[in-house]
């Protein structure tokens, strides 16, 4: 069997609010999701380089044409 999916209700409620099946799958099977107190840093304190790199980890499409900004948003909407 493939892919599991551990808090089912969390990617149920996920899916109604329209996140896709990916989305949805990748914040139930984290422990943490939901929970406050991250570390990251606001995506506009970041350099353009360092948006490029998390754009290519999480697998947006098109990023080597974007804009700083255009990065920022590609990464809040995947």
């Amino acid at each position: 069997m493939g892919n599991r999916i551990k808090d089912e209700d969390k990617y149920e409620a996920l899916r109604e609010k329209g996140a896709s099946k990916e989305k949805a799958a990748r914040i139930a099977n984290t422990p943490d999701s939901g929970e406050k107190g991250g570390k990251a840093s606001d995506y506009e304190d970041r350099s353009k380089e360092d948006l490029y790199k998390k754009a290519k980890e999480v697998g947006i499409e098109g990023r080597s044409k974007m804009s700083k900004k255009d990065l920022i948003n590609a990464l809040r909407n995947h």
